[in-house]
Parts: C-alpha cells; sequence; structure tokens
C-alpha cells in the first residue's frame, strides 16, 4: 500500500469515518489536496475494499479498511507522542517526521516503543492511540462550529493538520481548554469563544472551527 493511501485511510478515521459517512471536502481540507485528487483516490480505495463510497452520502471505512487504518494510527500517533514528549518537538512540526518512522518501524519495535512511552492512550494532539489488539475508546466528533450560543465545552482534540495546528498554536487554544460559545457570527464569520482557563475571549475562524472537536 503506498504512503498516499495510508493517509487518506488515518484521516477518514481521525474524522470519523468508521462509524459516519466523511464528506470529500473534510478530506480535501485535512490533507490539502484539491478535490479532485480526494475523488481519484477514493476511487482506488473502494477498489481495494477499504472503504465504501456513496453519491452524495459520503465515504466510511470498511471492516478491513478499519483494521489498517487503526494499525497505521497507532504507529502515527505513537511516535508523534516520542518526538513531541521526548524530544521536544513542536506540536505542528511532528508530523512529518512521524510520517516518516510509521513506515519504517517493526512490529516489535513498536510494541517496546508503545512500553517506553508507558502506553498513552492519546496523543499530543488529543487523537486516540489504538493499543496492538485494535482495542481503544471512541473518540468524539462534536465539532466546536456545531455548538449553540451559550453552550460549554471542554476542547478534546485537534485534526492533526500541520496549518491548522500552526494557527491554533497563534491563538493560544489548547487541548483541555474549558470554553462557552459567545457567538456565531454571520456569512462563515468567525466563532467567538470564551476561554474560561485564561478568562480571555477569542475569535475562531469557521473553518478551524470544523476541526477542533469538543465533549
Amino acid at each position: 500500500m503506498t504512503p498516499k493511501k495510508e493517509d487518506y485511510l488515518k484521516i477518514i478515521f481521525e474524522l470519523g469515518g468508521k462509524r459516519k459517512k466523511i464528506s470529500n471536502k473534510q478530506v480535501a481540507f485535512s490533507l490539502n489536496v484539491a478535490a479532485g485528487s480526494v475523488t481519484e483516490m477514493i476511487k482506488k480505495l473502494v477498489e481495494g475494499d477499504l472503504v465504501e463510497h456513496e453519491p452524495y452520502a459520503g465515504i466510511s471505512l470498511t471492516p478491513k479498511g478499519a483494521k489498517v487504518a487503526e494499525d497505521l494510527v497507532r504507529r502515527h500517533r505513537l511516535w508523534e507522542s516520542f518526538l513531541v514528549d521526548k524530544l521536544g518537538y513542536k506540536l505542528q512540526d511532528v508530523h512529518t517526521d512521524a510520517e516518516v518512522l510509521e513506515h519504517i518501524t517493526s512490529s516489535e519495535l513498536m510494541d517496546h516503543l508503545e512500553d517506553f512511552l508507558g502506553h498513552p492512550k492519546r496523543c499530543p494532539h488529543g487523537g486516540i492511540i489504538p493499543t496492538k489488539d485494535g482495542e481503544y475508546e471512541e473518540d468524539t466528533h462534536q465539532v466546536l462550529a456545531s455548538l449553540q450560543d451559550g453552550k460549554q465545552a471542554v476542547v478534546d482534540r485537534f485534526i492533526d493538520n500541520h496549518d491548522l495546528l500552526e494557527y491554533l498554536s497563534d491563538v493560544k487554544l489548547n487541548i483541555g481548554d474549558q470554553i462557552k460559545i459567545l457567538e456565531h457570527t454571520p456569512f462563515e464569520g468567525p466563532v467567538k469563544i470564551f476561554v474560561k482557563n485564561t478568562n480571555e475571549e477569542m475569535d475562531i475562524g469557521y473553518k478551524a472551527a470544523h476541526y477542533i472537536f469538543v465533549k
């Protein structure tokens, strides 16, 4: 399997594609690729019985695709945890090297790495890390943008996208922050929130608000 196919399976999993239908648009944004590229790759994944695609409904992982994705996600997120926690990488800069390492690491080394890290349950951007047996708690798939004005929540995880993580580093929104939705501004304007941890108001861009998961 090519690294590109693996990237698609990982992001479909991260967006909730094991449980629900994911749109081509969501995949395109998360991977920073053109919509046409997504359409072409999804056809290949369907041919490999890795995903199912229903026109106008979306994409979801098959049981075969979910198993492959879980293993890939475990590898990638364990390396992210090591690079951030042990080598001091910035969160927004860790993806590329983790991507290289996950493809060249034996299963035995992954098991030793997991032991060394103390069997972490989540990676630095909040995503779950499946065990080698494929066990894990299901992620939340409720996004900040879906919360109504006045609702409160806790920031749970971010999509593993460099531009998004760079943006969130700049605005200083962090996993675990307690927030309250103040206002959805019109015409796809920012979502205004209040962060209880810092006692500050903050504007979150419309697109970014669709890739910040809360609970």
